[in-house]
Parts: C-alpha cells; structure tokens; sequence
C-alpha cells in the first residue's frame, strides 16, 4: 500500500483544535492545501492565505463537512504590511508558501531572487511578528515553518530557495528562544522533494540547467540521494505539520523534524 492511498485526505484528528485559529499561507495547493484540511479537520478554524482565488475557492470546497472551518484569504505576501496583519489573533502559524527558480548563479535574475527572499523569509518574519503579541497574551503558540531538506542541504543552480530555507531555519529557532517563556514553540518541517506543481515544474527547469531529458531527472537529480525512492506526498507533511501542532509536542520546540527518506543520512 502506498503512502498516497493511506493519506488519501484529511485523516480523524487525533486532537481537538476546537477554538484554535490557524492561518496558513501558500494554502491554495500542495503542502498547503493539505495543512488546512488537516488542521480543519482538527477542528481549527483556518484562515486559508494564497494569491490565487481559484485554488482558495476549490480548498473551501473540500473543507465542507470537516470539524472545522477554512476561510479564503487573498493576500499577496510581497505585500509585508498585509501579510503582518493577517497574523493578528492567530494561535497557529504555518508559514508554507514558496517559490523556486532553478538557474546557476550567474544567471540568476536579481529581482527573482529578491521576490523568493521577500516571500519565504521576510513574510514569514512579519507573519510571525504580528501572531506574536496574541500567542503571548494567552501563553500558548504554535509557530510551524515548512523549511526543506534545502534549508539543511545545498543544491546546485537554487541559490535563493536555499538561502530562503537556511534563513527560516535562523528565524525558526530564534522564535523558538524568545517564544519559550510565553508558552509559543517554533520549529521547521523539513521535508525532500513533495508531489507539488512546484516540482513537476522543477522538472523541465532542472533538465534544461543539466542538459538531460525531463524523465531522467526524477531518478538521476531529485530523488539521487534519497534512500526512499520516491516522492514524499502533501498529505504527509501535514501529519507532521500537524503533530506539531498538538499537545504531544509541547516539548518539542527550536528544531527540524525531516522527512527526507534518508536523504541526510549521508
């Protein structure tokens, strides 16, 4: 049986998030889409963030029935003053969305790479400064930042997700010291390469930068030094996601939990 017909949706909460608030970005598809089903399906109320009203529409959908609720939130996260706003009151943040370009170095556009940076680490910094002031009235927070194994590992010709994802891991921690004595935990999910639209397209993106066919690059780049062959499915980052969202992880703060199928073990 394969992970994708276990985690076929949103699974029964092993915990009640009844009351709780989350807010998660990047929701309209993927990794996203998967944290707010499970988070609503813990009974969260999740206000759902993406810039694309179509993927929110069909997510709101899906959430019909669930224990919980999931609201559609348009908001652009370049916009850092709207993004700080949209995080008043919220006692769960998973800051998820993202971006890649793969391309070497030299020919990395500036303004893309400022876009990523902007997007996946000043955004999640403002998100977590305007949750902050609410987590620590009611000392209890849970800061969930979806890093990657690239916020442990380089990869050639992603030069800004990599500096993203080590940034957030900065971030991660230095939200975990400071949250600590106000009842908030912070802590990165990291997994390898996820079932996303993000990396079918960094399949034609890294065959055109390694000069290969799009079907080798599967087996020859992405999954090459994951023991588990195979890639990891939204449904099981949100597990993670989710664990760490619960009272079982209360202690667990400060830290990344991989899901890498190995890949780190080298």
């Amino acid at each position: 049986m394969t992970a994708r017909s276990v985690l076929a949706g949103p699974q029964a909460p092993s915990f009640d998030l009844g009351g709780r608030t989350a807010l998660v970005t990047g929701a309209a598809g993927g990794i996203g889409r998967a944290c707010a089903l499970r988070l609503a399906a813990a009974g969260a109320k999740v206000r759902a963030v993406d810039r694309q009203a179509g993927g929110l529409e069909t997510l709101a959908e899906r959430a019909r029935g669930l224990a919980g609720t999931v609201e559609p939130h348009l908001l652009d996260l370049t916009d850092l003053d709207a993004a700080e706003s949209a995080a008043a009151g919220t006692d769960i943040l998973v800051n998820n969305a993202g971006l890649q370009l793969v391309r070497p170095i030299e020919d990395f556009p500036p303004d893309t790479f400022h876009t990523v940076l902007t997007v996946m680490l000043e955004a999640p910094f403002r998100l977590i400064r305007g949750a902050l002031p609410h987590m620590y009235g009611q000392g209890w927070g849970r800061i969930v930042n979806v890093s990657s194994v690239h916020g442990l590992r380089a990869s050639a010709f992603k030069s800004a997700y990599v500096a993203a994802k080590h940034g957030l891991e900065g971030l991660s921690k230095t939200a975990a010291l400071e949250g600590a004595p106000h009842g908030v935990t912070s802590n990165c999910v990291n997994p390898a390469y996820v079932r996303t639209p993000l990396v079918e397209k960094q399949l034609t993106d890294q065959a055109a930068a390694h000069g290969i066919p799009r079907e080798r690059v599967l087996t020859e780049i992405l999954l090459k030094d994951s023991a588990v062959k195979r890639l990891i499915e939204p449904e099981e980052v949100a597990e993670a996601v989710a664990y760490l969202c619960g009272p079982a992880a209360s202690f667990v703060t400060g830290t990344s939990l991989v899901l890498d199928g190995g890949w780190t073990a080298h």
